[in-house]
C-alpha cells in the first residue's frame, strides 16, 4: 500500500497539473470506487461538474483535492476525497490518449487534459466531502503525520507511552501517527534500532525520539527519490517508478547481510504482512521489555 512518501509524490503532482483548472465533466467508469460516495455516482458528477480545484492537501495516507466555494470564488469550502488504497494511481493524460488498464474515474479538465484514477484491486476511491477543504470530517480522527508543521513531538512521546503494546503496531496506528506503513515502520526501526515487538511502556524517551527522528529521516529520503516502487501499481501522475526501494535496508531483505553488522536480515509474519529485522541490532525482547 502507498505509505506517505509515495501519497505525498501523488499530491504534488496534481497539485502541479490540476490547481487552477475546471472540472468540465465527470465520467465514472466504475461505481465500486466511489462507494464511499453514499449518494451514488450521479450525486458525484453533479456535485464536481463546473468546480475549479484551488488545492490540494494531505493527512497522512489520505489526500483531498480543495475545491472553490462558489458563493465567494476562494477556497475553504468543499473537497474531493481521495484514497490510493493498495494500487490506486492519479494520472494526468491528454483526453484523448489511450485509457490506462483498470481506469475506473476521468475527470475532464478545462485545457483539454484528463486526471485519471485507475485502481487494479479497487480498494481506493473517492468521495465529495462537503465543507471538506480545511479538513474533511471523514478523516478527522486520523493523526497528523511527522512531516505536517504542526506535528507535536513531545506529545506523541506521552501518547506512545500510554500504550501497551508493540511498537511496531503502534506507529502503524494512524490514530497516534499518520502515514506509517510497513516498510518505512520496518525501515525506521531498523535505523533506531528497535525490535518490533518491544512493549511501548517499557521504551525509554531517547529510543521514542530516536524512532520518530528516523521515521521523519526515512519518510524524506523516499520522498526525494519518488517513493518506493516493487511494481507498477505505484507511480505519479506522469506514471514513473519511484525508487527509493533501492535504499531499503532492512524490509524486503531477508537473508541479506545487515548493512551494520552483517548478520542476514530475517522475516517474521506480522499482522497478515512481514516484519524484516536484524537478530544482532535488534535484538527479541524478552518478557516484553528488552
Amino acid at each position: 500500500m502507498p505509505e506517505l512518501p509515495e501519497v505525498e509524490v501523488v499530491r504534488l503532482g496534481i497539485a502541479d497539473h490540476v490547481v487552477g483548472r475546471t472540472i468540465t465533466t465527470v465520467t465514472v467508469h466504475d461505481v465500486r470506487s466511489l462507494r464511499r460516495h453514499l449518494a451514488g455516482p450521479a450525486d458525484f458528477v453533479h456535485r464536481l461538474e463546473g468546480q475549479t480545484v484551488v488545492g490540494v492537501a494531505r493527512r497522512g495516507k489520505y489526500l483531498w483535492m480543495q475545491l472553490e466555494d462558489r458563493m465567494d470564488g476562494r477556497g475553504g469550502g468543499d473537497a474531493v476525497l481521495c484514497h490510493l488504497g493498495m494500487s490506486g494511481q492519479f494520472l494526468v493524460s491528454e483526453a484523448d490518449a489511450p485509457p490506462p488498464r483498470h481506469l475506473r474515474i476521468a475527470l475532464t479538465l478545462d485545457d483539454g487534459r484528463e486526471l485519471r484514477f485507475a485502481d487494479q484491486r479497487i480498494f481506493g476511491g473517492m468521495s465529495f466531502s462537503e465543507d471538506g477543504a480545511q479538513l474533511p470530517p471523514e478523516i478527522a480522527h486520523i493523526a497528523r503525520d511527522p512531516l505536517d508543521p504542526l506535528f507535536d513531538p513531545a506529545e506523541f512521546v506521552v501518547r506512545i507511552r500510554r500504550r501497551q503494546t508493540g511498537v511496531k503496531r503502534a506507529i502503524l496506528d494512524q490514530t497516534l501517527i499518520s502515514g506509517v506503513g510497513n516498510i518505512y515502520a520496518d525501515e525506521s526501526l531498523w535505523r533506531t534500532p528497535l525490535h518490533y515487538a518491544r512493549n511501548t511502556r517499557h521504551l525509554r524517551t531517547r529510543e521514542i525520539e530516536s524512532l520518530l527522528g528516523h521515521i521523519g529521516e526515512v519518510m524524506l529520503e523516499a520522498l526525494a527519490q519518488g517513493g518506493t516502487s516493487f511494481d507498477a501499481l505505484y507511480v505519479n501522475v506522469n506514471g514513473n517508478s519511484g525508487y527509493f526501494d533501492r535504499s531499503l535496508q532492512a524490509y524486503g531483505q531477508e537473508g541479506r547481510p545487515c548493512q551494520r553488522c552483517g548478520t542476514p536480515i530475517r522475516r517474521d509474519a506480522f499482522m497478515n504482512r512481514s516484519s524484516f529485522w536484524c537478530p544482532v541490532c535488534q535484538p527479541r525482547p524478552r518478557n516484553g521489555k528488552f
